[in-house]
């Protein structure tokens, strides 16, 4: 496995295939936790790993010097995936010192005691001297949390950007040049509709910020390193965080009898048949994971959804699917509501009411049909279908 990013300064993280489930993201590519180690007339570790994993860390920076040798460790990110090996990895660095922000100290006092670690307050004016390299800091509050931040090597313009460009994507290889880039930046949106997405105002921000850097190499804190491609992420980020749409039209549903299935497909169906330009998904959300349909609604134009009602709600996964939706803000979409019913049309009645509050425009009256369609509630179906067609397509060329 290559590792090395430049002259003396390497990969030295873990690489998790196994972990399929990360804080309720379907990780089913796997994982990595990216630390990098930079070898100077001082030496700094850039990041932790997960608390099961430090034990490897620290045999991976042996293999490059020994752990006396270790100046430095700078801790970007206090989320447990980077510093939850923190505290053995710094009671194994004897001569290091810990280099953060205010607030990350405060939020690594949550979850270690502190009191004996040799700390250092660092902020955007400091400069670290290493020797031939020296670090410098960006804080990126709330992208994804208060006290992030990215630490940037000036002399070899290598940014370290925590969270930010990451992806779950676990492999042998660690740079874009030697994976396929369509699965990477797959990754890469996955990653950000299901993480960062609530943030994108401050991604933009930082995303400014960051524009006054030269950058010849990204090094996240999860998946691959950019080193080819930086440019073509820090765009796909742009057109993320600005809420671009492409022409795009997701049906998300569950069905019972399947009425609502019944009602669905007439939905894809005029969708597809109004335009050729027309991306059109169907997603049965007992038969697709949430992190999937988040990734596709990040750039969708238009969305149906659909329900049977259930002891006078919607249907349980649908539900659960559209709390998570709501959580994670995205651009506003034109919307339409479907479904069956036995006695009661309130499941229906729900995700209309989910729309309203969520600030999606409407491209037509939902439609709720008791028992099994007929054939003019398939033919208003399509004609739904349609609409959210046109709609996705109005929404594109703007």
């Amino acid at each position: 496995m290559m590792t090395q990013i430049v002259k003396n300064i390497d990969w030295v993280g873990y690489v998790d295939w196994n972990v399929r489930d990360f804080h309720s993201f379907d990780t089913f590519r796997g994982a990595t936790y990216n630390s990098y180690l930079i070898r100077d007339t001082k030496t700094a570790l850039i990041d932790a790993v997960k608390a099961p994993y430090a034990g490897r860390l620290l045999q991976s920076i042996t293999e490059k010097t020994a752990l006396d040798k270790v100046d430095y460790v700078v801790c970007n990110h206090a989320e447990p995936d980077h510093a939850g090996g923190l505290g053995e990895v710094l009671a194994a660095l004897p001569n290091a010192v810990l280099l953060c922000n205010k607030k990350c100290l405060e939020f690594l006092a949550g979850y270690f005691d502190t009191s004996r670690w040799k700390t250092q307050v660092i902020t955007p004016d400091d400069k670290i001297p290493l020797g031939q390299f020296s670090l410098q800091f960006v804080n990126t509050p709330m992208v994804h949390w208060p006290e992030s931040m990215f630490t940037y090597i000036p002399e070899e313009q290598i940014l370290f950007s925590m969270d930010a460009f990451g992806q779950h994507l676990a492999t042998s290889e660690r740079f874009d040049d030697q994976y396929d880039l369509s699965y990477i930046m797959q990754e890469a949106k996955t990653y950000y509709a299901n993480i960062v997405t609530p943030y994108s105002k401050q991604v933009q921000r930082t995303l400014e910020s960051a524009a006054a850097l030269p950058l010849k190499v990204i090094a996240p804190s999860h998946g691959l390193i950019w080193r080819k491609n930086p440019g073509s992420i820090v765009e796909a980020y742009k057109d993320w965080s600005g809420g671009k749409y492409l022409p795009k039209v997701l049906i998300v549903y569950d069905s019972m009898w399947n009425s609502t299935e019944i009602l669905a497909q007439a939905v894809l169906g005029g969708a597809v048949s109004e335009s050729e330009k027309i991306d059109v998904q169907l997603m049965h959300v007992r038969k697709t994971p949430a992190t999937r349909i988040a990734a596709e609604m990040l750039d969708a134009a238009a969305v149906a959804f659909g329900t049977a009602t259930l002891n006078m709600q919607m249907m349980p996964q649908l539900s659960g699917v559209l709390t998570y939706l709501r959580g994670l803000k995205f651009s506003p979409k034109s919307a339409f509501a479907f479904g069956s019913y036995g006695w009661a049309q309130s499941g229906v009645n729900l995700l209309e009411q989910w729309i309203e509050e969520t600030g999606w425009t409407k491209t037509a009256d939902s439609l709720a049909v008791q028992l099994r369609p007929k054939p003019q509630d398939i033919a208003r179906a399509k004609e739904a279908g349609k609409a959210l067609a046109r709609a996705a397509l109005e929404r594109t060329q703007h």
